[in-house]
């Protein structure tokens, strides 16, 4: 069985993009208005954070990487790509599985700009959309059924975005939420954790921690 992440393409890739983002506390930070990323807009935010990586963790990456490679979905959506290191996880299950599409989403055009090239570079582009914006506008169109969610974005924006794409999650979507030990993340998990919302939520022990909930809400419409 075809295994993309291990190939020398991707792995180089992935090593340089990792050895990249280590140095993300030396990372140059862009002006903010008003001086506080907590006061500053979401896209204050991402275009002052325009050099910094902020990734998933490798084992996060192969966990993403098996998800999908096990639950084989159609559509992929990935809230928060980067400078792409998820999504080539993501992307290199989606074209072992020979089947299905990633949907990422960026608001920093200079990290949409280099995710798409360092995709191009892993051999992966072609199963790759990257959307630049905000979610909540660039998502509203992604067609459905939608099997697997990333949620690695900006933090008080995870609840809101699952909301907007839950209408076409198909039936037993998984959704992944990375950084879950955040407090800015307490939202999100007493969303997921609560049966009444639809889902089946349990904490995976990477690094920052990640979430997998299991979509089990009831009628679903997609278009």
């Amino acid at each position: 069985m075809t295994n993309t992440l291990h190939s020398p393409l991707v792995r180089t890739v992935l090593d340089r993009l990792f050895a990249a983002a280590a140095l993300d506390d030396d990372a140059p930070r862009g002006p903010l208005p008003g001086g506080s990323l907590e006061t500053a807009t979401a896209q204050e935010r991402a275009d002052a954070l325009a050099a910094v990586y902020m990734p998933v963790s490798a084992r996060g990456g192969d966990l993403l990487y098996t998800l999908v490679r096990a639950a084989r979905p159609e559509t992929v959506v990935e809230f928060g790509t980067s400078f792409g290191i998820s999504t080539v996880y993501l992307a290199a299950a989606v074209a072992d599985n020979g089947t299905g599409r990633v949907y990422a989403t960026e608001m920093s055009a200079t990290k949409v700009a280099t995710a798409r090239a360092n995709l191009a570079e892993a051999g992966l582009g072609d199963v790759v959309t990257i959307l630049p914006g905000n979610a909540l506008d660039t998502l509203a169109d992604v067609p459905g059924p939608i099997g697997l969610v990333l949620l690695d974005g900006w933090k008080e924006l995870s609840v809101p975005v699952l909301r907007l794409l839950e209408p076409r999650l198909a039936p037993g979507a998984l959704v992944v939420a990375d950084d879950v030990t955040f407090a800015s993340m307490a939202d999100y998990l007493d969303y997921v954790r609560d049966p009444a919302n639809g889902y089946v939520s349990v904490a995976f022990p990477v690094e920052d921690g990640m979430e997998i909930s299991c979509h089990t809400g009831g009628a679903t419409t997609y278009s």
